[in-house]
């Protein structure tokens, strides 16, 4: 990831109106800032969460609150808590989400 061209600045992130993405079951409220070509996000995913596609983007994810299963396209599944995260690139590793409970996330990508 190359950061340039973005100033310095913080975020309130209370402040930031939130976008709502429904999911093949469930919801996901975005709240998006775009700086540069890389765009930050705090996503809260609703109790029974399913995403409705394989996603192919890169992220780096930060597990806020609650916990998150991640489906990987090549069969494995992977369990996000409060406190981990995890990484991947570009165009590699198709994955899709489900959440029981919920979960709030901090995403780059």
């Amino acid at each position: 990831m190359v950061i340039k061209n973005i100033p310095f600045e913080t975020t309130d992130w209370s402040e930031i109106k939130s976008e709502q993405h429904d999911g093949e079951t469930g919801y996901a409220l975005w709240k998006v800032r775009q700086c540069g070509d890389i765009r930050v996000r705090v996503v809260e995913y609703s109790a029974n969460y399913k995403a409705d596609h394989w996603c192919s983007k890169g992220h780096i994810l930060y597990c806020l609150e609650g916990e998150m299963i991640t489906h990987l396209k090549d069969g494995r599944v992977v369990e996000l808590r409060k406190g981990m995260s995890y990484q991947v690139e570009d165009e590699n590793y198709p994955h899709s989400s489900y959440t029981k409970n919920g979960a709030v996330l901090f995403i780059v990508d």
